[in-house]
């Protein structure tokens, strides 16, 4: 017999609740220590900007959402106006969790189910994402070796960007090694866990899929030389269109001293850290705020520019958060419908 879904979904709701709370509670204290009214008359100072803000982050979903059409194998025909809805919808729900990367995934291949096989959405999603957090990695170094190159860092932050650093350099080594496809490390680790008699019985049992997943995704640039350049070139401009956001909000918070190239692209890779480091915190809620405070204030801008560019980028998530409960309402998906994608 099947073991139920109630309890799985009971953890998911008591680790939304309590890792929403904790974000809550630093959101709270960063924001007393700011100062509420400071904070809300630098986001008032935006104004009309805001607009911007939301067209170049739109611009970087369609990046993304084109990149994917790249990475998936024909015959499966897959368009931008099939995967721009999927992963503004995707990128909404995972938002609101704290099992983000799996429920937008999820959702993802769901949403897009009239079009391609679930593998075949899967695989090219797989794939994308590899090359995503490929650049993501690159951003995150490069950030942080300007950061130590160029501004003078408490020795606890110098230590953090070094463990940061190291690590970013790790993980592309990983990635490279990943798309050469000379390795497959899921169904490895879970042959090994059944040599053991580890490995649960969900598992073995899609081991056949799992490493039929494995060889499409791995192999995927092997088997496509041309599209790894375009395919890359779309995630870089996604990163350099986070740039722009970040220099057009902090130009019209900081007035008359509009910021450094350099200061966008650093707070732009401290927000890719947090998104990486903190997936699980929903929204990103007071990490995001504490995080980029804390650079704006060793940038010499003060922690209320941080803050506030923190909260005018919570702003723009929720607006595209709402454009993706519409799509997903319009798609007629169920959260139950999902589940059941997630289980196959």
């Amino acid at each position: 017999m099947a073991a139920s879904p109630v309890p799985s979904r009971a953890r998911w709701r008591l680790g939304s609740i309590a890792a929403a709370a904790c974000g809550l509670a630093l959101f709270a204290y960063t924001l007393r220590e700011t100062g509420a009214e400071e904070v809300t008359a630098g986001f008032r100072r935006v104004g009309a900007a805001f607009l911007v803000i939301l067209l170049l982050s739109g611009l970087r979903l369609v990046a993304r959402a084109w990149a994917w059409v790249l990475c998936t194998d024909r015959p499966h025909a897959l368009r931008l106006r099939d995967t721009f809805p999927a992963l503004v919808t995707g990128d909404a729900l995972g938002n609101l969790t704290p099992l983000g990367l799996v429920v937008s995934e999820v959702t993802k291949a769901a949403f897009v189910r009239h079009r391609v096989s679930l593998m075949g959405a899967l695989a090219g999603i797989a794939v994308e994402n590899l090359f995503y957090t490929l650049t993501v990695a690159v951003v995150i170094a490069g950030g942080t070796m300007a950061l130590l190159a160029v501004f003078d860092v408490p020795a606890a932050v110098q230590a953090v960007s070094v463990v940061a650093l190291v690590a970013m350099v790790g993980f592309i080594g990983v990635a490279l090694g990943l798309a050469s496809g000379r390795y497959r490390p899921l169904t490895g680790a879970v042959g090994l866990l059944e040599r053991w008699s580890l490995a649960p019985a969900s598992l073995t049992g899609r081991l056949g899929k799992l490493q039929h997943l494995e060889d499409r995704v791995y192999t995927f640039a092997r088997r496509h030389p041309a599209v790894p350049v375009p395919v890359l070139a779309l995630e870089f401009a996604y990163h350099a269109a986070g740039v722009a956001e970040v220099y057009v909000t902090v130009a019209m918070l900081s007035g008359t001293t509009p910021p450094t190239l350099l200061t966008a692209f650093l707070l732009e890779s401290l927000n890719r850290l947090i998104n990486v480091v903190f997936k699980f915190v929903p929204l990103r809620l007071g990490v995001d705020e504490a995080g980029s405070g804390l650079l704006t204030q060793l940038l010499g801008y003060g922690t209320a520019l941080g803050v506030t560019l923190a909260v005018v980028r919570k702003a723009r998530v929720l607006v595209w958060t709402g454009v993706g409960v519409a799509f997903l309402a319009a798609r007629g998906l169920r959260p139950a419908e999902i589940e059941i994608e997630a289980g196959q």
